[in-house]
């Protein structure tokens, strides 16, 4: 006969559909497979590059910034981009007054060129460079035909190597009373040469007054009283 167990243990394995218990796997070693899994080229054929995820990434710090700055200005979106109307204006003025900041001032250097020319050929190419509109050669051909007139006239020594500030300090002891004006020639001058100022029709019109106001003027030979 058989016992009670063995009838129950018969009646199990007679069963078509007997459920087994699930089989399950440790967390960590199936989150190295799937890691493992997934770092395979196959999967990452369409991921964007390098370049790309930097981008991306600035982009999203980007708008991150612009929500912040949107969040605390008055009047939200549109005070946002009246600021920065207003900052690009301001950039727009400053580039316009003081020329490109890629040029940079480099500091006096010699008045003259190379070349020596007569004071009614530096007068006769600021004329020329004024008629085109080009200011700043127009400038500085006319503070050279200033410089060349007084040296032509004896009134300053010609040295190679002179500035235009030294040129119109040393004019000013016997033209006392254009000093102020033969001081802002030499500014002018260096402002457009090597400050990197553009030059203008008024500037010019100045140069060229003070030019044609010395050669008319009587120079103090024996220099100003002690």
């Amino acid at each position: 006969m058989m016992s009670t167990g063995g009838l129950i243990t018969h009646a199990a394995a007679l069963l078509p559909t007997a459920e087994q218990p699930p089989v399950t796997t440790p967390r960590v070693p199936a989150r190295e497979a799937a890691e493992r899994e997934l770092s395979k080229p196959m999967y990452h054929q369409d991921d964007p590059g390098l370049l790309q995820r930097a981008l991306d990434r600035f982009w999203e710090w980007v708008g991150h910034l612009f929500d912040r700055a949107q969040g605390a200005t008055p009047g939200g979106t549109l005070g946002l981009v009246a600021i920065v109307v207003l900052a690009v204006l301001a950039v727009a003025a400053l580039w316009w007054r003081l020329g490109s900041p890629r040029r940079t001032s480099t500091g006096p250097a010699d008045l003259f060129d190379d070349a020596l020319r007569s004071a009614a050929d530096h007068r006769t190419a600021a004329d020329a460079h004024a008629a085109a509109g080009r200011w700043t050669e127009a400038v500085q051909e006319r503070m050279r035909a200033v410089v060349r007139s007084l040296e032509e006239r004896t009134l300053l020594d010609p040295r190679p190597g002179r500035t235009a500030d030294e040129a119109s300090a040393e004019a000013a002891a016997s033209l006392p009373d254009h000093a102020e004006a033969l001081r802002a020639a030499a500014r002018a001058f260096d402002d457009v040469t090597y400050g990197g100022r553009p030059a203008d029709a008024d500037m010019y019109a100045r140069l060229r007054t003070l030019d044609l106001t010395l050669t008319r003027t009587k120079p103090l030979l024996t220099g100003p009283p002690a």
